[in-house]
Order: structure tokens, then sequence, then C-alpha cells
């Protein structure tokens, strides 16, 4: 599929990341000399920086020097391994002593490999190289985990992965989030007329149509079922939403796709909206609940039309 080859091309064409932790500035300055021409670099002389590296700047790899003060090589990897935003970094511990014990230990907690002291520049650059390829190569199959296969955009495990992190994050922050739920209009009749191979590629082109209207990062279109669509928008009022939401109601129009069995004679969709500042005691689901109410709305009102609604904070 074209949205695989170009994940995939995306992928190779990226500079990895690789963050080097150590107390010792001569063993960074090793290390950075070593890989600054085949990767972006980041440098941390203390686990709690590193921490904050790895929050901000999601490297591929952590070169994590064991022996530290304050908070040791193992500690940092805990708390890696701990936090799912951070999880999925690998980790290869660096270390002067040759104990089985401590790799055990090491690999118990999630790290990948082991380097030791003194640093041999062949033997630490092919180590490093190994592990960044397996971590592209995890990265691309997590990514098509979380794709719908027939279409591209995300599928409804990203969706439902994503969709509570969002709610947390506009609950901290007291911000808008709102959902946009997309079906399309007599999308059986369609099948029935045209087969289902012209319906794949139907909901081929218009998931390409709707997720060509976000233009911010942290939106996320996915497929929710059949012929529905899902969108997140955080930090989006209901006014702005439903801009949105008409927007891809026209795209979709636009690409004047034939629908003989339609009322409109050309493949619609409809849009219901739903838009809250969230609460943390709050049920993301209720959002979502919402948003199916008012595409139902829309569709009993005619189709190929937006309806959407505030959600009044709980009293």
């Amino acid at each position: 599929m074209q949205y695989l080859s170009e994940l995939m091309a995306t992928q190779q064409a990226t500079k990895g990341k690789i963050l080097i932790v150590d107390d010792q500035p001569l063993n960074i300055k090793i290390l950075h000399q070593l890989f600054h021409e085949e990767y972006e670099m980041f440098m941390a002389t203390s686990g709690e920086q590193a921490l904050q590296v790895c929050q901000k700047m999601q490297p591929d790899l952590v070169l994590l020097d064991i022996e530290m003060p304050e908070m040791t090589g193992y500690e940092v990897c805990q708390r890696l391994k701990a936090d799912p935003a951070t999880a999925n970094i690998g980790v290869i511990f660096i270390t002067a002593h040759f104990d089985e014990m401590e790799e055990v230990k090491g690999f118990q907690l999630g790290a990948v490999d082991f380097i030791h002291k003194p640093i041999n520049p062949i033997i630490t650059s092919a180590r490093v190289k190994n592990q960044y390829l397996l971590k592209r190569q995890s990265d691309v199959l997590h990514s098509i985990a979380l794709l719908d296969s027939l279409t591209g955009v995300a599928n409804r495990r990203q969706f439902e992965q994503r969709l509570p992190e969002i709610w947390r994050h506009c609950s901290r922050n007291q911000a808008y989030l709102s959902v946009i739920m997309l079906d399309v209009d007599f999308f059986k009749r369609y099948n029935d007329r045209y087969g289902h191979q012209e319906g794949d590629q139907c909901l081929r082109l218009v998931a390409d149509a709707v997720k060509g209207m976000l233009k911010r990062p942290n939106d996320l279109i996915a497929r929710y079922g059949g012929e529905e669509f899902i969108c997140i928008l955080p930090e989006a009022k209901l006014s702005g939403a439903m801009r949105l939401a008409q927007a891809m109601v026209d795209a979709v129009h636009a690409l004047h796709l034939e629908h003989l069995d339609s009322e409109f004679g050309e493949v619609t969709v409809s849009a219901g909206i739903a838009a809250i500042q969230p609460l943390a005691e709050q049920s993301w689901e209720s959002l979502v609940e919402v948003a199916d109410q008012q595409l139902y709305i829309a569709k009993h009102n005619g189709r190929n039309q937006v309806v959407g609604i505030d959600i009044e904070p709980a009293q």
C-alpha cells in the first residue's frame, strides 16, 4: 500500500536521535565524536536531566552510564520504562565492569544491550547501529499496528489510546476538546450498486479528503468502523470544530464521486460534533456518545450537513 511505503521512506530519511548520559564530560565527548556525523546528538550529565531530554526530544537510543551520582543508570532506565511516553526508547548501558549480575539486572529493567569501557569504536558503532535499526523496524511495525489497513489513517485502537491521553492533557490545561464523527451517506446502497472494491476505493478517497483538512500536528483522524470516521481536535472549541467539519463535508462533495442511489447523486458525508472543557473525573466515552448523537441528528435532518453541540460542564 502507498501509505506503508511512505511510512518506511519517512523512517529511512529521518536522522536518528541518540542521547548520551554520563556525568563525565570526557566520556560524552568520546561518544559524541563517534556518532555525531550519522545521528542527531543530545547530551545529559545527570539522570534527572536525561529524563527531561527524553520527554522533550524522544531519542531513538539512550547511551546510559550506570554509575552516576544522585540517580544511577538503573534508576533512569526503570523510570523511562515505567512511563508510556518513553517506554519504547532503546537503552544501552555503558559500564566499566564486566559483571554478569549487573547485565542480568540491566536486561531485566528493559535495556537492549551493554557497551563496556574503555570504548572500542568498532564494536560500539556496530552495536549502536544494530540497536538503532531494530528500533526503527519496531517503530514501523508499531505504526502499522495502529493504522487502518484499508485507508491508511489511524485505526480505532489508536483512537482509543490517544483520546484518553488528550482528554487528560486538556483537563490539566483547562482547554477545550472537540470530536467530529463523520459517516458516508447511503454507503450500503453504494456498495450494493458499485461493488465492494469500488466501495473500498470510495472510503480511501473520503479518508484522504478528510485528512487533508487537518492542519495541526496533534489533530487525529481515525477510521471508527465501516464507513464511519472520527476526528480528535485538542484545544478546539465548538466554533472551530464546526468550521473544520464543514470543510471536510465540502471536501468530500468536491470529489464528485458518482452515487446514483444517493439523494444527492454523489458521495457525501454527514458530521456530528461534540465539544467540551474536560474534567478529570468525567468519562471521555461520553464525548464520543454525544458526537454520535449529533451525527444521528445530522442524518435524520437530511444528511450532507454538520450538527454540533457544546456539552455543559458538570455542576
